[in-house]
This record gives C-alpha cells, structure tokens and sequence, in this order.
C-alpha cells in the first residue's frame, strides 16, 4: 500500500507543558531560524514568549508518530481581547474599523511550521482546526500581521505594491498601519508591476490568505525586533464565495 503520508492530531493547548510546547517552536522558527527576537524571549530555555500568551488560545499540530508539536497558531477572540484591553496587533496598526463594526472578530498570530513539515499537509489540518474554532465560535472577520523575511523595503517594493494595488481592504475593512510607524504600500506604479516576480517574494502564508479572499490593511510595520515587514491580513467569513468556503472548511 502507498505510504499515506504523516497523521496529526490539532488540538488548543490545555497545560503550560503544552504551551512551552508552542513557544519553543516559536524559538526555533522566529528566534534561531529567521532572527527575531523580544523583551521575554528566554535564550537559555529556548522560549519565545511575550506577555500576550496567557490570553490567546494556542493550536498546536501534534505528529501522531513523534507526538511533537510540529505547527503552531496563535489566537485570540474579541470579547477576550475586550477584557485584555486591546489586540496584540494594535501596537502596529489601528484596528477602529474592525472594533466598531459590531462583528465577532479573531485575531491570528504566531503562525509557524518546524521546516520539515513545511509543504506538506500540516498547515491543511492546522487550516482544518481554524476552521472549526471559527465555526464554533461564530466568527466573522478574521485578521492579523504577516510577515515578509526582511527589513530592507526596497527588495520588497514589487510584492508590496501588488498587495496595494490588487489587494486592499475595502473602506469598511481598511485598518491602516498607527501613524508613527506607517510605511507606505504604494512604492511602484500599477503599470511597472511584474506581478508574477511579486508573488514569488509573497510568503505562502500571505498567499493562502489571498486564495481566500483576504484583503490587505494600508501601509506596513517595519518590525526590527523581529526582522520582518508586517503587513495585516483581514479575511471576512461573509464575502468569502462557496469555493473559497470549500477550501477553508478542508473540503
């Protein structure tokens, strides 16, 4: 018989083994592997936490033969981020449109793969789980940073623009990067676009989101901390179409 491939089991971590779990994925992908860093991150343990974690609820993608957490996402609803007091992503970008709109909101973050599950169906389950928790919880609009690798704007201008120009937010989505720290999308004109070399610089994560109808907030956050450039992601469950739908749900 043909070798069916690794099995995982998705489920919210439920002990603090389970989040140190997480964090120390998040070490190896964001600390070691792309060269982030942190107030919190503990070098010796090789953890990468912040003061955020105790809030958010922390999916974890368990390889069924090593029972090792090999996929991590980071999620936090809005009635918990009401309590907190704000979203972990507000410290980049202005949230308004999306707090007013009266719609159940869920932010995501902290999303990674361990590199040798990465193009394999690890992130389809973890796609899976998300789309049971949202479904469970009724949520409406989903959103949160992604990263491009890098702080150089420059190297990213072509994959930038296109999110501008092919990708924002309509008005009643458009979360706009804070003011202090706003840069610009529109770096190359729509008619000096390649498009096909922009998306070879577009993570797959940011492209996933695209196939789903997600929309691009205005403007980035060069986050040197963690050596990357942030762009915020919004994905509204309502203007997703059947096929979209299809993908989300797995089927």
């Amino acid at each position: 018989m043909p070798d069916a491939g690794p099995s995982f089991t998705i489920r919210l971590a439920a002990t603090a083994d389970e989040l140190r779990a997480a964090q120390r994925l998040r070490y190896d992908v964001f600390v070691r592997e792309l060269g982030g860093g942190g107030e919190m991150v503990d070098h010796n343990a090789g953890l990468e936490q912040d003061e955020f974690d105790p809030y958010f609820d922390h999916m974890l993608a368990y390889d069924d033969a090593t029972s090792e957490v090999v996929g991590v996402y980071r999620l936090l609803p809005g009635d918990r981020a009401a309590e907190l007091g704000q979203f972990y992503s507000e410290a980049e970008y202005d949230l308004t449109v999306l707090k007013q709109s009266d719609r159940k909101l869920l932010e995501l973050g902290r999303s990674c793969l361990h590199p040798d599950y990465r193009g394999g169906t690890a992130m389809y389950h973890l796609w899976n789980g998300l789309a049971g928790y949202v479904a469970e919880r009724q949520i409406e609009i989903l959103f949160g940073v992604a990263s491009f690798h890098g702080t150089e704007v420059g190297a990213l201008a072509q994959p930038l623009s296109m999110l501008h120009h092919n990708h924002l937010a309509p008005v009643d989505l458009r979360v706009r990067a804070q003011p202090g720290v706003f840069q610009s999308m529109n770096l190359v004109k729509p008619e000096a676009l390649d498009r096909r070399a922009a998306m070879v610089q577009v993570p797959a994560l940011i492209k996933a989101y695209l196939r789903l109808g997600g929309f691009v907030g205005e403007g980035a956050f060069i986050d040197h901390a963690f050596n990357t450039t942030d762009v915020c992601l919004i994905l509204d469950t309502a203007r997703m179409n059947e096929r979209q739908k299809r993908i989300y749900g797995g089927a």
